[in-house]
């Protein structure tokens, strides 16, 4: 049996920071679990650049920002155990995994940080009609095979979603050569970013087709065509809008979807909204030592969010392991108000960890000249924020001080128009 203060589950951007801030707060003793052969995570296949921008100041590409975190834990004595899955985390914080050289082992820490991050969904999760042929490819999988493998997934392309990797896929398709006929995308806007839409649709004259969506797939051994329709309000098939496209890829970016397995078995509670766990301002679960961050808790945008998140959660849990204080009764609620889909975190407490928080979250419309509202029970306005343009596919932030919320044992976070 392996002991250790804290031990963090995965090793991509968020696992990577948390590990370097609990070090930095004082705790030594920290072991880093990766299931894949190197540390990094999603970002080793994301060789396109547009990271780092926020955090370090300066424009990287995927591997190169992975890269500054793993020159900075070189110099700690954080342990990293790649090659290794966890089969089960107890709510006692003891952890069953498994690699080729230790065979079963067992660890026990004082504390435990999740950054698993997150998969994809698949044809299956969204039950696209038709043929099953080969060609049909998450988008993540063939930016892998291409950016990694070197093997490059076909010759033209149908990208349904237009999530911020299925924009950039198209990008890169079109580098590689290949002929990308449409991104087809069910909402009436996109979900990727606007500089993602511009530099990776626009820039390269590939279609862009909102309220539309793949109705039926077709082909034998291969996809020989792709059919796409008109949807209404309803995002219900328009008959007589058909397009039929004759390609032999269809290319997948239709949600992500947190990587929670290991959270159910350590009995954390999960928030069916974010699909993430609830976590309390210091990204610390319902189980006393276990916390999470990254894209394991919440989708994000941008690697520099996740960065900024996991630092926290690894600061939170140095000083969990050194002082082992407890949340208090002083614990305010958020709740989703009117035009808000999710919010994180969803509890803080007043009088444990900083005196200033960030609220985190996303509206499930988009909303022009919104106001970002915060109220208390009483209906009291404790914070308000204009804001020109909100938007489903970009994360929100408002900072808050605690101070504003003494009293309260719930708040709301809603838009006003």
């Amino acid at each position: 049996m392996l002991e250790y203060d804290l031990v963090v589950i995965g090793g991509g951007p968020a696992g990577l920071a948390a590990a370097y801030s609990a070090y930095q707060n004082g705790v030594t003793k920290i072991l880093i679990l990766e299931r894949d052969d190197i540390t990094g995570g999603i970002l080793n296949q994301c060789i396109h650049n547009g990271f780092g921008l926020h955090y370090f100041k300066e424009e990287l590409t995927g591997p190169e920002y992975a890269q500054r975190f793993e020159e900075m834990l070189k110099d700690t004595s954080v342990t990293i155990m790649t090659q290794t899955m966890v089969l089960e985390v107890t709510p006692e914080k003891q952890i069953f995994a498994v690699n080729q050289t230790e065979g079963y082992i067992t660890i026990c820490a004082k504390a435990i940080v999740f950054s698993m991050g997150c998969r994809e969904r698949t044809r299956g999760a969204i039950a696209i009609p038709g043929d099953r042929p080969s060609g049909v490819f998450t988008a993540g999988t063939a930016q892998r095979y291409i950016n990694i493998e070197g093997y490059m997934v076909g010759k033209r392309v149908v990208i349904l979603g237009s999530g911020d990797i299925g924009l950039i896929m198209a990008r890169r398709m079109k580098l590689e050569g290949a002929e990308v006929l449409a991104v087809v995308e069910i909402m009436p806007y996109s979900n990727g970013l606007n500089r993602n839409i511009v530099q990776c649709l626009n820039d390269y004259d590939i279609p862009l087709y909102l309220s539309h969506t793949v109705t039926e797939i077709r082909g034998k051994r291969r996809v020989e065509q792709i059919v796409v329709s008109q949807v209404d309000q309803d995002r219900m098939p328009i008959s007589g809008t058909e397009i039929v496209f004759d390609c032999d890829t269809l290319l997948l970016s239709v949600g992500l979807i947190p990587e929670n397995e290991i959270s159910k078995t350590a009995k954390v509670t999960l928030d069916r909204r974010s699909n993430g766990a609830v976590v309390y301002d210091d990204m610390q679960t319902n189980i006393e030592g276990i916390f999470a961050c990254g894209n394991v808790l919440h989708v994000h945008d941008l690697v520099d969010f996740v960065t900024e998140e996991s630092m926290k959660a690894g600061k939170s849990a140095a000083q969990y392991i050194l002082n082992q204080y407890r949340h208090s009764e002083q614990t305010v609620m958020v709740e989703n108000g009117e035009k808000v889909s999710y919010t994180v975190p969803q509890k803080i407490d007043l009088a444990v960890g900083e005196p200033e928080t960030d609220l985190f979250f996303r509206v499930n419309q988009v909303i022009h000249h919104g106001i970002i509202t915060v109220l208390g029970e009483d209906q009291q306005v404790l914070f308000s924020k204009k804001k020109a343009h909100l938007l489903p596919a970009e994360m929100e932030k408002i900072h808050l001080k605690k101070e504003w919320l003494t009293k309260q044992r719930q708040i709301t976070i809603l838009i006003e128009e």
